[in-house]
């Protein structure tokens, strides 16, 4: 039984494991924000100013 125990948490608790739960959160974060730029709400209007006034800035 110990076994099967050991064989389970190296199986989920390991780095690779942690790794793969990284990406998955930024991919979530990233879909949320291109949801919320791509539903408007002044977002979309906020970011293009963003990027306009760096633009002019360079």
């Amino acid at each position: 039984m110990l076994e099967i125990i050991d064989y389970l948490k190296a199986r989920y608790l390991s780095e690779k494991a942690q790794g793969i739960v990284e990406y998955a959160l930024i991919l979530a974060f990233v879909v949320v924000v291109a949801a919320a730029i791509a539903n408007g709400g002044g977002l979309r209007d906020k970011v293009g100013n963003v990027f306009n006034s760096l633009s002019s800035q360079f």
